[in-house]
């Protein structure tokens, strides 16, 4: 598997991932169209891909602007391998050395990506309009997260 930086090229490799996950999906597909896409990695914020066979597997996009994750998603015959970690830690660690500005985002409640969340350390912090649960995540949470996770990993 290879992680990169997103590319305005990889936008319809992202829109297939984001419409075959099984949890938080879209009600209209034409809710996020490519333009929103391009919009997020290029100017709002940045994105990352995993690939592997060829093919777009996984990404994430984080929004500087509105210091929200918009995106993280895996194709669902990947999930369990990294692949969601990988890229939550390289969206995480981008968006800290750009603000110490807390980060949000919604999940809808019960989900596999509620669980994901709280184990990787994020804060519950409330339910938005919609019913989703608002979850922060801070720049002194993340670096203690990451300095553990280097410290657990040591022989």
């Amino acid at each position: 598997m290879q992680y990169r930086q997103a590319e305005l090229t990889d936008i319809p490799g992202m829109q297939v991932v984001r419409h075959l996950v099984k949890e938080n999906t879209l009600s209209d597909p034409s809710l996020v169209p490519d333009e929103d896409v391009a919009l997020y990695i290029s100017e709002r914020g940045r994105g990352w891909v995993c690939e592997a066979e060829g093919k777009i597997i996984g990404f994430s996009i984080a929004d500087l602007l509105a210091h929200s994750i918009w995106a993280l998603f895996v194709d669902p015959i990947y999930e369990g391998k990294g692949v969601g970690k990988t890229l939550h830690g390289l969206m995480l660690d981008w968006y800290f050395t750009q603000t110490k500005e807390t980060v949000r985002l919604g999940t809808a409640a019960g989900t596999r990506a509620e669980k994901f969340y709280e184990f990787q350390g994020w804060n519950q912090v409330g339910i938005y309009p919609n019913g989703e649960i608002k979850f922060e995540m801070n720049a002194e949470v993340w670096k203690l997260r990451e300095k553990h996770s280097l410290i657990s990993k040591r022989p």
